[in-house]
């Protein structure tokens, strides 16, 4: 059996492009490390809901060059198969280690298969996503704390949710940022009264994310008890049409109107009323002895931000931006479905952060520094920790 695991090593490493998995895989070979080769050599690395992904690492069960040159050349012969070859291929990547190479080597397989024009064209957006959005979503959050409690309190605001523990994701290929952008306009919008520009941005938050319900329903809350407005109605009416749009091309997708609960039910990510999220909070804190760091975060994340959400109850915050905390906090805590990245889909709930802003901004110079800090190396932390070590997606 150990004959067999070392010649299927030595085959790949004489087939790998990179350098560095190749040396990674000839140490384990040379110390003879038939434990860590069975894990790596047990099979193929397997699609799942985000595509292809998981641990860094030689062999076929890690992504690797090797493995996404694989899976490039199958996309390149199911094309061909179906009369596609000459069809457009759109090639992104992001910040996460080894994207740009993974993108590289995608595009010169398909290029040789020639299914696609030659080259890469880069994606600025995707490369920058980090240095263009934020303008314009802080510039939305800031207005939001502005309105409320003076500049002070909407650049703390700014500052608190740039902190957030993880805050890098806005790097990398997500729909966080997007989906932020328009929320936070939109709640801007509401605020100000301007309706239809508040239900355009609900729209296409309902469209970048089954999430974007919270937005919807902050909207048409706000419009139905505005009701003498004839714009605040049309709001009330627009609003839910992105998060309805989703569900419809889900749904013509799969050819059934239950489509998207049926691929949710498929991940067991049901509504439970939290019971689920209950019982894994409990093992991590109390039945686990060595419960994964980045877990534990994520618990601590969740429950703070309940905490957040009950002193915002308190704080008497505008309507609009309780409906949209309140949903978004019962959509995370009371599914099921994977854990590991609920703190991330917690990072659009930026008015829960304003009570915290608004301690801040009355606080002395000294105090509000302490905090600041704290609160940026927690999070410069908790992001090399997530990109470096926590082995999943964020």
């Amino acid at each position: 059996m150990h004959d067999d695991l070392t010649a299927r090593a030595q085959s790949w490493l004489a087939e790998d492009p990179d350098p560095d998995t190749r040396e990674e895989l000839a140490k384990l070979l040379e110390a003879g490390d038939h434990t860590e080769l069975a894990a790596r050599f047990s099979g193929t690395l397997q699609f799942g809901t985000a595509g292809l992904r998981g641990e860094l690492g030689a062999g076929p069960m890690r992504m690797n060059r090797a493995v996404v040159i694989r899976a490039a050349a199958g996309l390149a012969a199911y094309l061909k198969a179906k009369g596609e070859q000459n069809g457009l291929v759109v090639i992104g990547y992001d910040a996460r280690h080894k994207s740009a190479e993974f993108a590289q080597d995608t595009a010169s397989v398909i290029r040789r298969a020639r299914a696609c024009t030659p080259g890469v064209r880069r994606d600025r957006r995707s490369r920058h996503r980090g240095r263009r959005l934020p303008g314009s979503r802080l510039g939305a959050v800031v207005g939001v704390g502005d309105h409320l409690h003076g500049r002070r309190t909407g650049i703390l605001l700014a500052v608190l949710r740039a902190a957030f523990p993880v805050g890098l994701v806005q790097w990398m290929g997500y729909t966080e940022s997007l989906f932020t952008a328009c929320a936070a306009w939109s709640l801007y919008a509401v605020l100000t009264g301007r309706w239809l520009c508040a239900a355009t941005l609900a729209v296409l938050a309902g469209l970048t994310r089954p999430s974007g319900v919270a937005v919807a329903a902050a909207v048409t809350v706000a419009a139905l008890l505005a009701r003498r407005s004839p714009r605040a109605l049309a709001a009330a009416v627009l609003a839910p049409l992105g998060w309805c749009g989703y569900f419809g091309w889900v749904g013509l997708r799969l050819g059934r109107w239950d489509g998207y609960f049926a691929v949710q039910r498929l991940w067991h990510n049901e509504w439970n009323g939290g019971s689920q999220t209950l019982r894994r909070m409990r093992d991590l804190l109390v039945s686990d002895a060595r419960p994964h760091l980045f877990l534990v975060m994520v618990t601590m994340t969740l429950l703070a931000c309940s905490v957040l959400y009950g002193l915002s109850v308190a704080d008497r915050q505008p309507l609009p931006l309780l409906v949209f905390s309140g949903v978004l906090l019962l959509i995370v805590l009371g599914s099921g479905g994977v854990y590991f990245p609920r703190a991330r889909f917690l990072l659009p709930a930026f008015p829960l952060l304003l009570p915290v802003a608004l301690h801040l901004a009355r606080a002395s110079r000294r105090h509000r520094a302490l905090v600041l800090a704290a609160a940026v190396a927690v999070s410069a932390y908790v992001s090399c920790y997530m990109v470096m070590v926590w082995p999943s997606a964020p």
